[in-house]
């Protein structure tokens, strides 16, 4: 059986310098798709030619204050060689959209729907692109770093709350600062400690 590094260099030479060399880090394997318009391609040849016929998850990575702002993260495992390889691609803010996996692997549609939720990633071509856990209409991508951890009020009365989810200073967010991180992680803190 191959191993996940092998499979890595195998997809490697389909493309050449359309992706990074492959790392290792901690057992796992990665490769860097350099231009996200050629994802489908990478994609197909992943789950054809290699064995990755099982889309794990697919998210969004929010590298705010950077250009590109986006990593598009496809998580892939291979059921018959049990190797797992993960593709990363970058998408600027400009642009914001990226072809859509959904023709290679079928369940890509909701995890596409969620980054597109989240985060405001547009997936080219998906057959239903709306959004997946907020409502409609809503203006905002709550997972990026610029959205306030004290929410933002709705301009859609009696659909969600219309105030601030109040959850600055509350017993799951970390506090800057502190001697050590113990200080700062959440667990440890009871309400006599937040004052």
């Amino acid at each position: 059986m191959p191993t996940a590094l092998e499979l890595a260099h195998r997809l490697r030479e389909s493309f050449g310098d359309a992706l990074s060399a492959p790392f290792e880090f901690r057992g796992e394997v990665t490769l860097v798709v350099l231009d996200p318009s050629r994802i489908v391609q990478v994609c197909q040849e992943a789950k054809s030619g290699c064995g990755f016929d099982l889309l794990v998850d697919l998210t969004g990575v929010d590298n705010y204050g950077e250009d590109p702002r986006w990593t598009v993260v496809y998580e892939l495992f291979g059921i018959a060689h049990g190797c797992h390889l993960r593709l990363k691609t970058s998408v600027s803010e400009e642009i914001s959209e990226i072809p859509t996996v959904c023709k290679v692997w079928r369940g890509a549609e909701w995890h596409e729907r969620e980054a597109y939720d989240m985060l405001g990633i547009r997936f080219q071509g998906h057959p239903d692109l709306r959004r997946i856990l907020m409502w409609e209409g809503y203006p905002y991508f709550p997972l990026r770093k610029d959205f306030p951890l004290a929410g933002k009020p709705s301009e859609v009365p009696d659909v969600a709350f219309t105030k601030p989810a109040p959850l600055e200073g509350g017993p799951f967010v970390t506090v800057a600062g502190g001697a050590d991180s113990i200080v700062r992680e959440p667990r440890v803190r009871t309400p006599e400690s937040q004052d």
